[in-house]
């Protein structure tokens, strides 16, 4: 039997002690572990690392703390618009969705994505169409609603702002959550296969149906049983433009460094190079694990077969 192992996230950035009350931060750490105990205790079964992902996403995505599912972001047009991925490091089989409303559980659909229908990803109403063909559970908009989103949103819905945009001094004051609260998961099961799953609400204000790196296999999301299984969170543009997640797989692949090795040189060299802010969680086939980020903090916890046991928040 191979070691398994969890790893989670619940969104990296600049995430002020001052601003995080002790009721607050133990919301989150509990939050955190609930989703640990979700996708361990499939491991500990005998599940696919593809479940363990799956079912510690569902978690959080029902957690209103978290930028995903029903705790996710209103759009420009004061609405939530979902996307998530999922990849499986044994196949490379891979789905996503970008753009989807009601949806409870955007993981659980991308997983339908990758099982049943014949494509990698699907956008806004199609996708939409597809959950409702899959039995997919859909929610109505006050589901989704969270006063704590609003408020975010009403500071700044008139500009033309969003809230990962930390160039505007106003916004920064009137943006007291300046994080990613993308979640995400990686796995490596008993049999030594991996997986990673991310799910996002996206940007506060965001516009003209933007999508960051969370669904696109390969930026946010990514995994190979040769080399490593990958979530991001960030700020999702310098993701993208630095294939980030796929880049720490080609550093092991071809250059042969170890994970810890590869995810460092993209975190804190590469993505810095360009602006880019977060920070990323990774698995190995052999069930090693690292949570590397350049911002004040990352949500985060893992566990394996081994007695590793933690959750944390600050660096």
């Amino acid at each position: 039997m191979e070691k398994f192992t969890l790893v989670i996230h619940g969104g990296a950035g600049t995430i002020l002690k001052e601003d995080m009350t002790p009721e607050l931060e133990q919301a989150y750490l509990l939050g955190l572990k609930a989703a640990l105990d979700a996708g361990f205790a499939s491991l500990e079964e005998g599940g696919s690392a593809v479940n363990a992902v799956k079912a510690a996403l569902v978690i959080l995505e029902d957690n209103m703390l978290f930028n995903a599912g029903r705790g996710s972001v209103f759009t420009k047009k004061g609405v939530q618009e979902m996307d998530a991925a999922i990849m499986d490091g044994s196949t490379l089989d891979a789905g996503a969705v970008s753009g989807v409303r009601n949806v409870r559980n955007p993981i659980e659909l991308a997983t339908e994505v990758m099982r049943n229908s014949n494509h990698v990803f699907l956008s806004g109403k199609g996708a939409n169409d597809f959950a409702i063909k899959q039995g997919i559970k859909l929610e109505p908009d006050e589901f989704f609603f969270s006063q704590f989103r609003y408020d975010q949103w009403k500071a700044i819905r008139d500009s033309d702002n969003y809230s990962l945009d930390h160039t505007h001094q106003q916004l920064e004051e009137l943006m007291k959550d300046k994080k990613f609260g993308t979640v995400g998961a990686v796995a490596c099961d008993m049999k030594g296969n991996i997986a990673a799953a991310t799910s996002t609400g996206g940007m506060t204000n965001k516009k003209y149906g933007r999508i960051g790196d969370s669904p696109m296999i390969g930026c946010g999301t990514y995994a190979n049983n040769n080399t490593c299984a990958i979530s991001c969170t960030g700020h999702g543009e310098m993701f993208i433009r630095a294939v980030a997640a796929y880049d720490v797989s080609c550093l092991m692949e071809y250059k042969g460094l170890s994970l810890n090795e590869a995810m460092n040189i993209v975190v804190h060299n590469k993505l810095i190079k360009i602006g880019g802010e977060g920070g990323m969680i990774g698995v190995d086939a052999q069930g090693n694990a690292a949570m590397v980020f350049n911002s004040a903090g990352m949500y985060r916890g893992a566990r394996n077969s081994q007695g590793l046991d933690e959750v944390a928040i600050y660096s």
